[in-house]
């Protein structure tokens, strides 16, 4: 009985290699496939109920062991698109189904890959080299809000136009400004007790053409930038600061300062005018503003060249705004920014680490048109490999976690495989000599077989 034991364990023994060789086999064959994960065999001892002094070494068995939580080596490849994960995690995907009506129809079941050589194809979604569609939220480009989940997919479409709402503005303006006209206060105008201010003003006074050139004279350049309209349209915004009181300790007044914009610009026969914005700026000795109190004021009703603007928020922060002194007596801007743009058509994609995918638009701007879908899992291993480089959640492997959970994601890269091809011929060497040698056993126990049949004889 004792012999056909042995012949039964020598077979199981040729079933567990021929499994491992199998897994060896195709660990070898993907060992250039993106984001796959070698299959280990474990080996398992099949022991019969005997007493501890007939206890015999049993028969074996095999099974896989997945190693999906081994990160495998990033590589760049220069495209945009591709991404590789560092970290836990695997990218959320959807396998086409079918089309309809031309519109691809996709399986609306999540599977989850490492697989990230993802490129946009025909129909505008990220699909990486097995076919797979990436998931995730989509989103505004505009908003920024979500617009829905799936499989995202990158539109063509032109970026609309964003009117400017806002100006941040940081500067030094200069105790003793260094002007044109060698004053550092800005010199009586016709009627300037009008437009030069101490405090608010519900309408802002405008400085027109005729003392245009006895304004500039008398002020200093704050900075220029462009702004956009609400259909796009750019225009120049050129600020101008005029210092037009000096500090009075006495009354217990600091330096005072109006800022300018200029309404009108010199472009043909069109003269130059300025607006002041409507508030005065006020510092104490140790130049921090005092006045207006807050961090933003609001300009009314913007206009340069006609194009109006609306209502523009200028930001100054706090602390942003300072009166030191200044070798050059020139205003130093430190900050001088807006929040709009031109209507702008898609140029390039990126992905950023944190899984944005955004867009870079022929305006120049760069907005987030998507968050690309993540899913972490409590047991990675216990996933079940399915083809195509995917896995599907099993009870074993629990649910998704939501979240990053400090995994990055690499743009312009992709994940290796992890098989070690120097590692995986050693374990095909050991694999065929165990072989073989259950083979031997085999024979041996064969031929003792068949000297007992002998013995009968």
């Amino acid at each position: 009985m004792d012999v056909f034991s042995a012949l039964q364990t020598s077979v199981s023994g040729l079933k567990a290699q021929a499994f491992s060789l199998e897994n060896i086999s195709g660990n070898i064959a993907n060992s250039q496939t993106v984001g796959y994960k070698r299959i280990d065999t474990d080996f398992v001892d099949m022991l019969a109920e005997r007493p501890a002094k007939q206890q015999t070494a049993g028969s074996v068995a095999a099974f896989s062991q997945l190693t999906n939580s081994l990160q495998g080596n990033v590589a760049a490849t220069g495209i945009a698109t591709n991404m590789a994960l560092s970290g836990d995690g695997f990218f959320t995907v959807q396998t086409k189904g079918g089309d309809n009506g031309g519109a691809p129809v996709f399986s609306g079941t999540n599977l989850y890959t490492r697989r990230g050589d993802f490129s946009v194809d025909r129909d505008g979604y990220l699909v990486n080299g097995a076919g797979a569609a990436l998931t995730g939220q989509s989103l505004d480009p505009v908003s920024g809000q979500v617009t829905g989940t799936g499989p995202i997919r990158v539109s063509n479409a032109t970026l609309p136009a964003k009117p400017t709402t806002g100006i941040s503005y940081a500067a030094n303006l200069p105790s003793n400004p260094a002007t044109a006209s060698g004053s550092a206060l800005l010199g009586a105008l016709p009627g300037g007790d009008a437009r030069v201010l101490t405090g608010t003003a519900a309408t802002a006074p405008t400085v027109g053409a005729s003392d245009s050139a006895a304004f500039v004279s008398s002020s200093v350049a704050g900075g220029e930038l462009t702004a956009y309209s609400g259909t796009g349209t750019p225009v120049s915004v050129q600020l101008r600061w005029a210092k037009v009181a000096n500090a009075d300790a006495a009354a217990g007044t600091g330096d005072t300062w109006n800022l300018f914009y200029a309404n009108q610009t010199a472009a043909g026969t069109s003269p130059a005018t300025w607006r002041n914005v409507g508030t005065a700026f006020t510092f104490n000795g140790s130049g921090q503003l005092t006045a207006p109190a807050g961090t933003s004021l609001t300009i009314p009703d913007l206009t340069v060249n006609g194009t109006n603007l609306g209502p523009t928020a200028l930001n100054f922060g706090t602390g942003a705004l300072t009166q030191y002194g200044s070798a050059g007596g020139l205003v130093e801007t430190r900050t001088l920014q807006q929040n709009g743009y031109a209507a702008g058509t898609l140029r390039s994609l990126a992905v950023t680490d944190d899984g944005k995918l955004t867009g870079t638009y022929s305006n120049g701007n760069s907005v987030a048109l998507a968050q690309v879908g993540v899913a972490r899992f409590n047991a990675p291993n216990a996933l079940k490999a399915v083809s195509g480089g995917n896995y599907a959640q099993t009870a074993e492997s629990g649910g998704p976690l939501t979240g990053m959970g400090g995994t990055t994601i690499i743009g312009g890269n992709i994940e290796q495989s992890n098989t070690d091809t120097a590692g995986e011929f050693s374990k095909l060497i050991v694999t065929q000599q165990a072989y073989s040698a259950n083979t031997r056993v085999m024979s041996t126990a064969q031929q003792m077989m068949s000297d007992l049949i002998n013995v009968i004889r």
